[in-house]
């Protein structure tokens, strides 16, 4: 009954567009969605676009099924229950409703609560006709408290936060449903690959009847050895990558914010003169293409944001200095095998044995070549075990922090934007908890070695006892 589809979304007669995702109802397009979507398409991704189109989709489902409901607060409080209970009868094992939704995760049914409030907040400041369907209220004093404590913490952390007012106003304070909050716990074991497999990986992993597969190891050294987001080397073009002026056995790899990323130097215009611009003026001019951040099929690769270390692109920082001599002997080898292909694009990682034959290589591909890669030296591929793509730029930023590296120069390398979002990727280990304590306990002996021989005596002096 409701589908979601591609749509292209022109604003003037330009012919230029803009493709979201859109929900397609009985009665059409739903434009008010379609509208959303096109107001946050300068600040949110394609990905976030297609959450808050599920949850439309989730809770108009819910509608459906529910038209005596017409007090639009109690359908929405129904709703955001039913995403925590499912909506079969326990019982019986049956749903009368035939939605058939299994209970979900506390996390997902938060994240559909925040995606379905932040529409309809936007949607009633657009149309005041439409009413609130989760209105907001000043809440008992522990609400208060809680909804100022994040207040106070958005406004610390915020550009120009010292400009927002001292206080949360209360009028504004908090929304009457909620999602759950769960008990906080200690994250588990940081999901690192391990270091010690990581050339058997490289060398073995990625060499299929032998024959090497240099994209993937390449690709592989990028996350491993410079500690990059798995999507980031999708937006790689061949002039990103050249000998490293200060060490010419290094690579000096510059990975160019897709849109905003200078255009390559040998730009030329019909006239054969320098031509100066932006990525995305030049994959327009030159190939009639967009961004990979904006294409809605399998060519898609995201682009997380952070720090960039010039305007607009982010240096690898290799580390070991190994990883950069590697990446420039295989970077070679590949060239080869380019060299052989014609490209409809100007980015490096291309398809060399499957048609299209020098069309863009996706995150899909590559994600099933990582595990391949893997699976051959008897790695089993896990997220909690660190052997997906994702595990290299968490070994990545603990090999920093345990070489000794301070934290602001991490932040630096890893190109986040604050010093808390290296947290999750410096964690200790359960292995390096338990030598912390060990060493520790070694220390305190050194320290007061009377007082632990004293009770070294006492236990010895019990077990003589029994």
């Amino acid at each position: 009954m409701f589908v979601t589809v591609k749509a292209r979304v022109y604003t003037d007669a330009t012919g230029v567009y803009t493709e979201l995702p859109a929900l397609l109802t009985p009665a059409g397009v739903l434009e008010s969605l379609l509208d959303y979507c096109l107001y946050r398409s300068h600040d949110r991704s394609l990905m976030w676009m297609r959450k808050v189109t599920r949850s439309v989709r989730m809770f108009l489902e819910y509608l459906q099924t529910n038209p005596a409901e017409r007090d639009s607060y109690r359908l929405f409080q129904n709703f955001a229950q039913r995403l925590y209970t499912g909506t079969f009868d326990l019982e019986t094992g049956i749903d009368p409703s035939r939605l058939c939704w299994a209970p979900r995760s506390p996390q997902d049914a938060s994240h559909i609560i925040t995606n379905l409030t932040d529409f309809f907040d936007w949607l009633s400041e657009m149309r005041p006709e439409v009413g609130k369907v989760n209105p907001r209220y000043s809440g008992g004093a522990f609400d208060r408290q809680t909804d100022d404590a994040a207040y106070q913490f958005l406004r610390s952390k915020a550009f120009l936060g010292h400009s927002w007012a001292t206080n949360a106003s209360p009028a504004k304070t908090g929304h009457r449903v909620r999602g759950r909050r769960l008990p906080k716990i200690e994250k588990g074991e940081p999901p690192a690959f391990p270091e010690e497999r990581f050339e058997e990986l490289l060398f073995k992993g990625f060499c299929a009847v032998g024959r090497p597969d240099y994209r993937g190891m390449l690709i592989t050294l990028l996350l491993h050895g410079a500690g990059f987001r798995e999507s980031e080397p999708f937006h790689l073009y061949i002039s990103d990558v050249f000998p490293d002026p200060a060490t010419a056995s290094q690579a000096k790899v510059l990975i160019h914010h897709p849109s905003y990323g200078a255009a390559p130097v040998d730009w030329r215009d019909d006239l054969g003169r320098p031509r100066k611009g932006n990525r995305a003026e030049y994959l327009a001019h030159q190939f009639g293409l967009v961004p990979r951040t904006d294409l809605m099929d399998r060519r898609h690769a995201g682009w997380k944001g952070g720090t960039h270390d010039a305007a607009y692109y982010k240096l690898a920082f290799w580390f070991l200095p190994e990883y950069g001599e590697w990446f420039l002997h295989l970077w070679h080898r590949y060239l080869e095998q380019v060299a052989r292909m014609e490209r409809d694009h100007p980015f490096a990682f291309i398809n060399l044995n499957r048609a299209p034959l020098g069309a863009m290589y996706t995150l899909t591909q590559y994600n099933k070549a990582h595990a391949a890669a893997c699976e051959r030296i008897g790695l089993m591929v896990s997220k909690t075990l660190g052997t997906t793509p994702h595990g290299h730029r968490h070994a990545y930023g603990r090999r920093l922090l345990n070489a000794g590296i301070d934290k602001p120069l991490i932040r630096r390398f890893m190109h986040h934007a604050s010093l808390e979002s290296q947290e999750v990727y410096t964690q200790a280990n359960s292995r390096e908890a338990m030598a912390e304590l060990r060493a520790a306990a070694q220390r305190l002996r050194e320290r007061y070695p009377s007082v632990l021989a004293a009770s070294d005596q006492l236990l010895y002096g019990l077990e003589l006892n029994e």
